[in-house]
Parts: structure tokens; C-alpha cells; sequence
């Protein structure tokens, strides 16, 4: 708890509370973390699957995880919302990626005294996303550009890593491929550019596994159209599709991994690139976002866009020539450096700042000058 102020007694609003989804799992932690600062949180979560949160947090759901229909599930969480706001006391309310609930809420929250804050970080506008910003207090988001409307509401916080877990193999120090492996961590979709990154090893001696599927309710066209690429360049030998894993396996794929790469476009702050980051893997990307972790090794591993096939080919070919020791070096310099500004606990401090004051001294304005 912190000693310098009372615990918040704390509202959350999550779309998916499941330790076990391999999309959203991550926050668990990211809940478990905020806990320590709160002395309780009532969380209204649209999905609720395997719950592995502290003693003071307490899960209602919408109902979704029950195939309930949108307008129950819409009567749900209005059930839970009158119930906790008319018999427990709440500083103020945090909506995680649920502009949908911020946008609902609102009305009821603001008649209660009670300010939303609303985490979202994703390029798409909406007007679930419009109406979450209008009847929201503050918003939080990565970096300014993943945050899709101009506010003066926004508070740039970065992300939040858990680089404990996210961390180097400690029982074998810099490993070594061979074949070599190259990694891609992303759900599989056109803007997270995988075509890209199977066109650039093409000429390169390295295997690739994309880690990732096709995220339910979209169609599956692009994952077809990958695969059909790998078969079409004969690469079918050299290019691993995993489907979606949970963070373990995940992370363990890193670990194995001696290049990571990620083609999230400027507005997409991926987080996986921050965990390969963290893992100590030296991890290429287009995202300018990402260039002030780079340290002396930007022109190392930084492409021009998600379309740039031959810098991405010379580039993971460059690091392939490499040493072990050089990689590892690299790989521990960017370690450092999301570790410094990027750990879970450290995001959380910055949330909790905004939580309970609505600003942020110092971090946005770094941020925004990277």
C-alpha cells in the first residue's frame, strides 16, 4: 500500500478478466499490480473466465462468457453498477479498454460524483469510443498516437511489462540457433504486416515462427493468404504457424528466438515488441515509437514502414552474421531500457498519479519528445 497516500477504493470496468486468454491474460497482473495500491477494487468485466486476482478485488460479470445477449448483457451491467454505486464508496472508476462501459456508466457515475478514467490504446475510432472519451474525466493511452481522437483529456503513461516474467532464461546464458529463429508475435491480420516478414527471410538461412492467430469473429482470409505465401516463395519447411499460446509458451518462443520482429504500424504501441525487448532479444521494428529504447542500435533495428521487405531482409540478415556475444549485448542494452521505463510497476505508479490527481508530471512530456 502507499504510505504517502489512503489506498483508492477503486471502480474497474474490463472487457475480458481471464488469467488463461492469450490475448488479454496479461491483465491479471496488470489488475493483481493495481491492488496494491487500492483497498478494494469492484470490477465489472463483459467476460469473465479463470479469475486469479488478490483478496481485495471483487469480479461481476456481464455475462458474455455465458453466450448472453448484448441487450442482457447491457441489463447486467447496469444490475451491477446500480448495486455497487448505491452500497460501496469509490474515489473514482477505471475503464480498461471499455469505452462501451465508460460510455454507458457515465451518466450514473457523474450523478454519484464519481470521474471515469479510460485506458485505450488502438488506432480505430467508434462512437462507443467517442461517447467513452465524452464521458470520461481523463483518458490514458501508450504514446499519443495510440489514441485515435486530438484531446486535451489524454495522459500519455506507456505500457506496462512484467519484466520478471518477461525476462531471459536464466539457466542458459547466450544461447545459441541453429537454425537460427526468427520471431513474429502478433494476432494474424493485414496490419500487423506478416507477409512482410516471411517475404524478408525468404533469403535468409533462419526459420520463422509466427506466434498468433486470427482473432475470433474476423475472417480468416489473411491467415489463408500467409500460408499460401510460405507454400508459393517453398517455404512451407521453414515457417511455423503456432495458433494462439498462452504467456508461458510465449515466452518460451522467445526465448528460443535468436531475432524478433514486429511490423505494428505507427499508431499500433505493441506491447510484444516490448516483451521480446525484455526477454533480451534484439527486436526489429518500423514503429518510430520505439526508437528512443534503441540506444546506439536504431539503424540496427529499425525499418522504414511495415512494407519495407528488403530492409527487414538486410537487417535481420545483418544481425544473423552477428556474434552470439554481440546479439546478447544488444539484446541486454534494450532489456535495460523497457525495464527503466516500461514495467508493470512502473505503469501503474503513472496510473495511479492520474487516478488520483488526473495528471501526470513528467513521463507524457518525455514521452512525447522521443
Amino acid at each position: 500500500m502507499s504510505t504517502t497516500h489512503p489506498p483508492l477504493r477503486l471502480l474497474m470496468f474490463n472487457l475480458m478478466t481471464d488469467v488463461n486468454d492469450p490475448v488479454l491474460g496479461f491483465t491479471t497482473a496488470w489488475i493483481r499490480e493495481l491492488a496494491t495500491h487500492c483497498e478494494y477494487i469492484d470490477l465489472i468485466t463483459m467476460y469473465q473466465g479463470t479469475v486469479d486476482v488478490s483478496d481485495n478485488v471483487r469480479v461481476y460479470s456481464a455475462g458474455r462468457e455465458k453466450g448472453l445477449s448484448k441487450p442482457v448483457r447491457v441489463l447486467n451491467f447496469y444490475r451491477h453498477l446500480l448495486r455497487l454505486i448505491t452500497s460501496r464508496q469509490y474515489d473514482v472508476c477505471f475503464a480498461h479498454m471499455m469505452p462501451l462501459f465508460a460510455g454507458l456508466g457515465g451518466p450514473l457515475l457523474r450523478l454519484r460524483g464519481i470521474k471515469t478514467v479510460l485506458w485505450y490504446t488502438h488506432r480505430q475510432k467508434s462512437s462507443q469510443l467517442k461517447l467513452g472519451l465524452d464521458m470520461s474525466w481523463r483518458v490514458v493511452s501508450a504514446v499519443k498516437t495510440s489514441f485515435p481522437y486530438e484531446t486535451d483529456k489524454l495522459r500519455v503513461i506507456g505500457h506496462g511489462i512484467d519484466t520478471d516474467f518477461y525476462a531471459p532464461d536464466p539457466t542458459q546464458s547466450n544461447p545459441t540457433n541453429s537454425p537460427p529463429i526468427v520471431i513474429q508475435v502478433a494476432r494474424l491480420a493485414a496490419i500487423k504486416h506478416q507477409e512482410t516478414t516471411i517475404k524478408a527471410i525468404a533469403e535468409t538461412d533462419a526459420h520463422l515462427t509466427l506466434v498468433g492467430d486470427v482473432q475470433q469473429g474476423y475472417p480468416d482470409s489473411y491467415k489463408h493468404e500467409l500460408k499460401a505465401m510460405t507454400e508459393a516463395l517453398k517455404l512451407s519447411h521453414r515457417v511455423k504457424f503456432t495458433g494462439d499460446l498462452l504467456a508461458p509458451d510465449v515466452r518460451d518462443w522467445y526465448r528460443k528466438a535468436t531475432v524478433a520482429v514486429n511490423m505494428s504500424p505507427v499508431g499500433l504501441f505493441d506491447k510484444a515488441a516490448l516483451e521480446s525487448m525484455a526477454c533480451g532479444i534484439p527486436t526489429i521494428v518500423c514503429n518510430p515509437e520505439f526508437s528512443h529504447l534503441m540506444g546506439d542500435y536504431a539503424d540496427l533495428l529499425m525499418v522504414d514502414s511495415p512494407h519495407d521487405v528488403a530492409g527487414l531482409h538486410d537487417r535481420i540478415n545483418h544481425l544473423l552474421t552477428l556474434s552470439v556475444e554481440d546479439r546478447h549485448a544488444i539484446g541486454q542494452t534494450l532489456r535495460a531500457h523497457v525495464t527503466e521505463r516500461y514495467s508493470l510497476s512502473r505503469l501503474v505508479m503513472r496510473l495511479v498519479e492520474v487516478l488520483r490527481t488526473g495528471e501526470l508530471e513528467g513521463f507524457h512530456r518525455r514521452d512525447e519528445k522521443t
